[in-house]
């Protein structure tokens, strides 16, 4: 049974003194494809002078825009409607030799090799390999992406989304990014092709249809083991219904929902919300 998700995503800053120019580019539409189909999609800036959406290498969708006047306040709204289809559970895993051979490391080079955010510690990429001793790359993967997680306490604030992650490995604390950096760094150190997905998450599953609630940003990861499998290490348990695909990519910066720079006094104050709402 699918769902359907309504999300508003909502991003203001306030800046102490006027702005001349500001250039940016937000990746905050739903990818439609597969178990996600993306049927309303609307990224609205304002004040804006110029705008125009392409597709970056990863696949996502990216809206550049520019605003060349003086503003104080600048708000973007990201608004989507999207379904979602519950992930089927995997097929024929593939094998370790599978894994290792030619046509694997070719077509998903981009997602064996770490990035300085993803790379792991030695104990990190031990622990990974003990931990897959004896299961098949499928099974395996879950099992390193539980581990991983019973070993680092949820703690918001400790780190932000660029914290690299042998230093949230280091505290033992972090958030979804966190988490997500370092089952894709652990998968990879045993040769399971991983993705890192931004998204959202609608966190409660109780909540009525056409009831409003807070959502959350949220990141989690993909592998390949015969074919791609959403998990979400922070909640541990697989990608469902209430999880829809912002963008892939190897780590944080390649899906950054917003990126850019402006001229104009140093500081800004921030507000971001997110709100789900489940269409049925």
């Amino acid at each position: 049974m699918s769902s359907v998700l309504r999300v508003v995503h909502t991003t203001a800053f306030e800046y102490p003194e006027p702005v001349t120019a500001s250039y940016n580019e937000a990746r905050m539409t739903p990818v439609s494809g597969g178990r996600q189909v993306v049927t309303a999609a609307a990224v609205r800036v304002h004040p804006t002078t110029w705008a125009h959406d392409y597709t970056d290498y990863w696949g996502t969708t990216v809206t550049a825009f520019e605003v060349l006047e003086p503003h104080t306040r600048l708000v973007l709204r990201a608004l989507s409607t999207v379904e979602v289809d519950e992930q089927a559970p995997p097929g024929r895993s593939a094998t370790w030799t599978e894994l290792g051979g030619d046509r694997v490391l070719d077509a998903y080079a981009a997602f064996l090799a770490d990035t300085p955010t993803t790379t792991v510690p030695d104990d990190v990429a031990a622990l990974a390999l003990d931990v897959s001793a004896g299961l098949a790359p499928h099974d395996a993967a879950q099992a390193v992406c539980l581990a991983v997680r019973d070993r680092l306490e949820y703690v918001p604030g400790v780190t932000t989304a660029h914290t690299p992650a042998r230093e949230a490995w280091e505290a033992r604390q972090g958030v979804c990014q966190d988490m997500a950096h370092l089952c894709a760094g652990a998968l990879r150190s045993v040769g399971i092709p991983t993705r890192y997905v931004s998204g959202y998450l609608h966190p409660r599953p109780d909540a009525a249809a056409g009831e409003a609630v807070e959502g959350e940003s949220h990141a989690w990861v993909e592998w390949w083991a015969g074919g791609w499998y959403g998990f979400d290490p922070t909640n541990r348990r697989p990608a469902g219904r209430d999880h829809v695909v912002l963008g892939r990519g190897r780590e944080y910066r390649d899906v950054a929902p917003l990126t850019g720079v402006y001229a104009g006094a140093g500081g800004s104050e921030l507000d971001v919300t997110v709100e789900i709402t489940r269409v049925r």
